[in-house]
């Protein structure tokens, strides 16, 4: 028989109550976590405003046709900091940006100027509003065979954008260059209106009039800004109307809501953070240093469409 074994056995004894001072490090610990915890939540909110002050977060889903330029990620960064998740939706064409935010598809958009958005209006009814201005580009002449308007031949075959707002925007460019004579009476001239000139007009999509420059048959083409900068071309036209003149208003640029909803705050935040400076220096250096930011206030922009509207639909 072992030591061990003979060894007495005295009786069993509970165990040893922790000590009250254990307990209160356990719940200083608990609560120390928690504190961590709850200021890892609180912080972020803190650093934004408005929404994110809350602890709430909104998506807006922004339709354009341009959404590969680099100042749509410096304001979706701006908007983050005040709660509001921008979602840059492309679109490829002109045609479809002002239906999809009809059909609730989208939020805004911001692609269109103010005639091209009043004859959406006037021909669906959608009453689509403005949220605010943004800037006005010029609507350029460009050739991949020619150095000047003055070196087109006699009839040259020039392509133009076909949307009735920008197609007659475009022939008054063409005018302008000495190129073709219009109907005076004409507001929103088509080609049926020229009178005279020394090019054939060819309208197509206006995403398709930098391309056609590709066309050894096309001298050259009115193409819109942001088509152009897609193409890499934005530095190489040869002729344009300066866009700051008075009689460029309908031209200006804009963000667009739904009827009723152009007020709504974060669509106003959204607005105004697309003029912070941050995001202006981007628009206006893509731009080629074309593009004027628009400082109107809505409601003038809102009066500006509310006119041409009435005047288009009085001739209808």
């Amino acid at each position: 028989m072992s030591d061990t074994a003979s060894t007495p056995q005295g009786p069993v004894l509970p165990d040893k109550p922790r000590s009250s001072r254990t307990w209160l490090w356990v719940t200083i610990a608990v609560v120390a976590v928690a504190a961590v915890v709850a200021a890892v939540l609180l912080i972020p909110r803190l650093l934004g405003a408005g929404d994110a002050a809350s602890g709430d977060r909104t998506t807006v889903r922004l339709g354009t046709t341009d959404a590969s330029q680099g100042h749509w990620p410096v304001l979706q960064e701006i908007l983050a900091d005040e709660g509001i998740d921008l979602e840059i939706v492309s679109f490829d064409s002109y045609e479809t940006p002002n239906p999809a935010l009809a059909d609730g598809e989208i939020d805004l958009n911001a692609f269109q100027h103010i005639d091209y958005l009043s004859d959406h209006n006037v021909a669906t009814g959608d009453g689509l509003a403005v949220v605010g201005p943004t800037l006005i580009v010029p609507l350029p002449i460009y050739s991949a065979k020619y150095d000047s308007v003055e070196d087109f031949p006699e009839g040259a075959r020039i392509t133009i954008p076909n949307d009735p707002t920008n197609q007659a925007r475009a022939l008054k460019v063409l005018q302008a260059a000495g190129l073709i004579v219009l109907d005076e009476d004409a507001t929103t001239p088509t080609p049926a209106d020229i009178l005279s000139g020394t090019v054939e007009v060819e309208p197509v999509d206006a995403s398709q009039t930098a391309p056609s420059l590709n066309d050894p048959q096309i001298a050259g083409a009115v193409v819109n800004n942001n088509f152009a900068t897609d193409a890499g071309i934005l530095d190489q036209a040869l002729f344009s109307v300066d866009p700051a003149q008075p009689e460029s208003w309908p031209y200006i640029n804009i963000i667009a809501s739904r009827a009723g909803e152009e007020d709504d705050p974060v669509f106003q935040k959204v607005w105004e953070a697309y003029h912070d400076q941050r995001v202006t220096d981007i628009v206006v250096k893509e731009s080629g240093d074309t593009a004027i930011i628009v400082q109107e206030s809505p409601k003038q922009v809102r009066d500006w469409l509310a006119e041409i509207e009435a005047q288009k639909k009085a001739a209808r």
